[in-house]
């Protein structure tokens, strides 16, 4: 059986005050061809379908004609909630879609939402298992809900370690305590790993489909795989290489993954250099110009206006960075850094040589840590 998997499309996002429908069309149009000419048994969506809980009109209706596309075409689709979803609303009707080969799992259940595809090697199981808070499963951190849920399923005889099983998640998944690679757009919160799942749950599936994660990547183990994003979301992802999986299942046992690369119909890119060489670069760039730009301005002196200006010749600028005051922001929480790691003394004495515009010597140091060495032992 082959699969392609994919995930994070986040439809209906905006990259300032851009919006990225065209880009998604263009990208989607990628994924439908992608999955004739692969000719592929079952498309795999692993959560962020939408960008936001409540999809503008115009998202809804690519994604409407994405599935519609895909369904025409004989393929059935997979598809769970992830934390940008509301699962209410992806999963409205999921139950008379699942007849026309669209399988929703919108709201987090138990037992987990199984279905089962043959192929010429026989069953193949696939677990959709959406993205949910601890608290909602009935546990404290992430990692508890998953392993939990697991168990049960493994516990019910749902998991035939004898069958093909492939798990659909949307989770942050970690290895060994090796965190994936992340960029600036995912916005999930670690607060004391609570979010945190340890990919050791997933040894009686084949393969696991994860969304969650935009960077392309392997967790760990050759079939624990998060696809990425289809485009990139953020400029810290502009070195990206974006791509969706391409699974074969053979007989049991036997898991090839392909990653399939994509082009996007505008990158983003980083362009630096003072105000007067990017007017001329932008201007002898062609159709690159349209890409979604940010950029960094080496200019010492004030300006006016940047972004208008640049806009002249990049017409899909996004952000300006004034090199200078980035580098004296740096420099700023450089120096926050120092100060809370130097003692109370050092810091009187930092204090000292401020006020009096002399260092202080060595014997006002000594008197100095003595008497705060004294303070702090009172």
């Amino acid at each position: 059986m082959k699969l392609i998997h994919t995930g994070d499309l986040h439809i209906g996002k905006t990259m300032s005050d851009f919006s990225l429908i065209p880009d998604q069309r263009f990208i989607l149009d990628q994924l439908l061809a992608a999955a004739r000419e692969e000719k592929a048994d079952a498309f795999v969506i692993a959560g962020d379908v939408y960008d936001r809980a409540v999809p503008p009109g115009e998202a809804v209706q690519l994604l409407d004609s994405f599935l519609t596309s895909l369904l025409e075409e004989g393929i059935p689709v997979l598809l769970i909630s992830g934390n940008h979803d509301s699962p209410e609303r992806l999963g409205f009707g999921e139950e008379i879609l699942q007849k026309q080969g669209l399988y929703i799992a919108g709201s987090f259940r138990t037992p987990l939402k199984k279905v089962t595809l043959q192929d010429a090697f026989g069953p193949v199981n696939f677990f959709l298992f959406p993205f949910v808070r601890p608290a909602v499963a009935g546990a404290r951190t992430a990692d508890e809900a998953v392993g939990a849920v697991l168990e049960e399923e493994g516990k019910e005889g749902r998991i035939d370690p004898g069958e093909r099983n492939v798990l659909i998640s949307h989770f942050f998944v970690t290895f060994q305590d090796k965190e994936p690679e992340l960029s600036d757009a995912e916005t999930t919160i670690h607060v004391g790993g609570i979010d945190n799942v340890d990919a050791g749950h997933f040894a009686p599936f084949d393969y696991v489909a994860l969304g969650h994660i935009h960077k392309p990547q392997k967790i760990g183990q050759d079939n624990v795989w998060y696809a990425g994003a289809p485009l990139a979301y953020s400029f810290s992802e502009c070195a990206h290489v974006k791509s969706i999986n391409v699974v074969e299942l053979g007989e049991k046992g036997k898991v090839t993954v392909n990653q399939r690369p994509l082009l996007p119909l505008h990158a983003l890119r980083k362009a630096e250099g003072t105000l007067e060489e990017l007017l001329k670069k932008g201007g002898e760039e062609g159709s690159r110009a349209e890409d979604y730009i940010q950029a960094i301005l080496t200019n010492e002196e004030e300006l006016v206006d940047p972004i208008g200006t640049l806009r002249s010749v990049y017409p899909n600028i996004c952000q300006i960075i004034l090199a200078k005051r980035e580098k004296e922001a740096r420099q700023t929480v450089k120096e926050r850094h120092a100060i809370r790691r130097k003692s109370t003394a050092e810091l009187f004495a930092d204090f000292y040589g401020l006020v009096r515009g002399i260092e202080m010597d060595e014997a006002r140091k000594k008197v100095t840590e003595e008497t705060v060495k004294k303070v702090e032992q009172e």
